[in-house]
């Protein structure tokens, strides 16, 4: 959950706690591996995550030995992403800048990613482009996305309309919304695929994590979490 345009209330620490409960642990794993399955980057490959948080998507890529840079708008999440690169010994580049103007030429990166960004974002439609314009051709954009027919998607706009600063701004969107953004770019998806199908709940995930992947092979309904993999032709 990435801020793309200024901090929000999400910052390092929070996903720290987050990973440190089963929950958090089990939904972040399902999610990484469904994204790096996808994304199949490997030694050099030019890698960009559009709104990278603290970078542990940049860092499984750097492992696999691609070129790897990660672009955020928060300062303090740019900080704890080189902290932790730093510590696990890994090389990757991290810069300040918005998903809705990003700091590079066209035609730069093999592969863009894009993960839980466009819900927090105001003009999605822009902020594809924005990832489309820097793809080089036949480069693949992959994005994550919270879905919005789930049982997440539901307590987070009852936690929108308590106040939360958070969830009040956030959008979810069905695969159908998160395909016609990408075909609008000018891209052509090619794999779509559900995850965490699960309430959020700790021993839901347990008992359920088993099962995700074969879920999101046959449905996006339900699912809290939707890839999208496109290609620029």
């Amino acid at each position: 959950m990435k801020a793309t345009e200024a901090p929000t209330a999400i910052g390092p620490q929070a996903y720290v706690g987050w990973r440190a409960t089963a929950l958090g642990a089990i939904t972040e794993a399902i999610e990484h591996r469904l994204l790096l399955d996808m994304i199949g980057a490997g030694p050099g490959v030019r890698f960009l995550d559009a709104g990278c948080g603290d970078g542990a998507l940049v860092r499984a890529i750097a492992a696999r030995g691609a070129e790897a840079t990660g672009v955020d708008p928060d300062p303090a999440m740019l900080g704890s992403a080189r902290s932790r690169a730093e510590t696990a010994g890994i090389r990757a580049t991290f810069l300040y800048g918005s998903v809705q103007r990003l700091p590079f030429p066209d035609a730069t990166f093999d592969v863009v990613a894009s993960v839980t960004v466009l819900c927090f974002v105001a003009d999605a439609p822009r902020a594809i482009r924005e990832m489309a314009r820097v793809l080089r051709p036949d480069g693949q954009l992959v994005l994550g996305e919270l879905g919005r027919w789930s049982f997440w998607a539901a307590l987070r706009r009852v936690r929108g309309w308590l106040g939360s600063r958070t969830w009040k701004a956030a959008r979810f969107r069905t695969s159908g919304e998160l395909r016609a953004l990408a075909e609008q770019a000018g891209l052509s998806v090619m794999l779509v695929r559900g995850a965490v199908y699960y309430p959020p709940a700790g021993l839901a995930a347990r008992v359920m994590a088993p099962f995700d992947s074969w879920l999101g092979r046959l449905s996006t309904i339900g699912a809290a979490f939707i890839a999208v993999r496109a290609v620029k032709r």
